[in-house]
């Protein structure tokens, strides 16, 4: 009788679990050349050839570009319909590890860009499907791969059905620490190359981070030009009132005592700087920032725009696409970068700013072999379950993946037609560059 009540049970009635392993796509799909084009939108021009480029070197790369395709597709498919604050672009590199405001490295979700309340599943399929092209792009046998998505979801399920039971303040407080995950693992691999990491990460100061990206020009710092990835699109002295509004606007959207804090520094100087591959050609930035004590505070400062997910979901309540990606980020991750903020320029664009490599921990997943691979998935699927259950029904959604396998097989389904079809799509996107409908530039 407890089954038939059940409200999870029930929703295995209009979509069953094993529907979840469907991958078809839909005939209005846009052509992958019309979709790189509207996606190109708005993007600084002579940018774009680098992006085409970044994107070019792989299904994997590709994949990590087109979380906006792939919302088209997943709006299409069977969903529970049952609302979490989504990450949106959900892929294996948006993982990592950072600092607390408390200096603790925590491993968690790192990047927010298309961050909306969305389906449960989105992240979970997209999260799975970057598995299967990250083992296929490391050579891993196709089994391997398959494997990689079953386990992350196996992990996700499982820590739904634990963090469910948990009460509210604790699942709120819970933080996956990086020392804690090195102490705890029964692998001398793992626990060395976590070692490696934290080490690493914490001798990322800012200081240290300054010598990186700086040069002393007559007593000063500026951030050193490396064109075309990083150089000054403006003048300093001229944009200065400009750049003032902007940074006032910015600092109301900080809590008083971080306030007070970034009251303490001045800007010295600000140079645009190519990141990563879907955000390459928007308008990323990074400010130079010193105190008194000529002490630094490195801000990245990335345009924010409107959510792949909203055609698909709902416009967000937040008019300030920088304000959607503070606010889910916030509501997420387990803890939250002391600085992250937004604001807008005088030419109406949108942009959030948090510090730039706060001690982040970014996994080089292409060295990674089945055992580290393996590991990673389980504890991004666990990492991804504590963020739904924080902001959605964990209790709803635990009940209907239930405890057997069925919707861990159904994932690792999804995922590698859904791998097979980004290589197809991928193949299409190398044909039009060869063809010269769309520009490459590889740096």
């Amino acid at each position: 009788m407890a089954d038939t009540i059940n409200p999870g049970k029930q929703i295995r009635t209009a979509v069953p679990r094993t529907a979840q392993g469907d991958c078809s796509v839909s005939p209005k799909r846009p052509s992958i050349l019309t979709y790189i084009r509207e996606s190109n939108r708005g993007r600084i021009k002579q940018l774009i050839p680098i992006r085409h480029g970044r994107m070019s070197a792989s299904p994997f790369a590709f994949y990590r570009g087109t979380a906006g395709i792939m919302a088209h597709d997943l709006s299409f498919l069977p969903h529970t319909k049952l609302k979490v604050q989504a990450i949106g672009d959900c892929h294996l590199m948006n993982f990592g590890g950072y600092a607390t405001p408390e200096r603790t490295l925590i491993f968690d979700a790192n990047d927010f860009d298309e961050t909306l309340p969305a389906p449960w599943e989105w992240d979970v399929k997209r999260l799975a499907t970057s598995f299967v092209l990250a083992a296929r792009n490391n050579s891993m046998r196709e089994a391997d791969a398959r494997d990689m998505a079953i386990h992350m979801t196996a992990s996700y399920r499982q820590g739904i059905y634990e963090f469910a039971a948990m009460p509210a303040l604790d699942l709120w407080y819970i933080k996956f620490e990086m020392h804690q995950l090195m102490n705890n693992t029964s692998s001398e691999k793992i626990r060395q190359l976590l070692k490696d990491a934290i080490s690493k990460a914490e001798k990322a100061t800012p200081q240290q981070v300054l010598y990186k990206i700086t040069r002393n020009v007559r007593g000063s710092y500026e951030i050193a030009d490396q064109p075309p990835l990083v150089y000054h699109p403006i003048k300093l002295e001229k944009e200065k009132a400009a750049i003032r509004v902007f940074l006032e606007s910015y600092s109301r959207s900080l809590q008083a005592d971080r306030r007070f804090l970034f009251s303490k520094y001045h800007l010295v100087d600000i140079a645009l700087k190519v990141v990563g591959v879907g955000s390459v050609g928007t308008h990323c930035m990074i400010a130079l920032m010193m105190n008194e004590k000529n002490e630094p505070l490195l801000l990245q400062v990335k345009e924010a725009r409107r959510s792949v997910l909203e055609d698909y979901t709902a416009q967000s309540r937040y008019k300030h696409p920088g304000e959607r990606i503070v606010q889910g980020q916030r509501l997420v991750q387990a803890a939250s970068d002391i600085f992250l903020g937004w604001s807008s320029d005088l030419d109406g664009k949108d942009y959030y700013l948090r510090q730039l490599r706060d001690r982040k921990i970014t996994p080089d997943v292409t060295r990674f072999d089945k055992e580290v691979m393996m590991a990673y998935a389980g504890l991004c699927g666990r990492a991804l379950a504590r963020a739904h259950a924080k902001t959605g029904d964990a209790g709803m959604i635990s009940s209907y993946l239930g405890k057997s396998d069925v919707m861990d097989l159904a994932i690792g389904k999804f995922a590698v037609a859904y791998a097979d079809q980004t290589e197809k799509d991928f193949e299409a996107f190398v044909k039009a560059i060869k063809a010269g409908k769309l520009p490459v530039e590889k740096v």
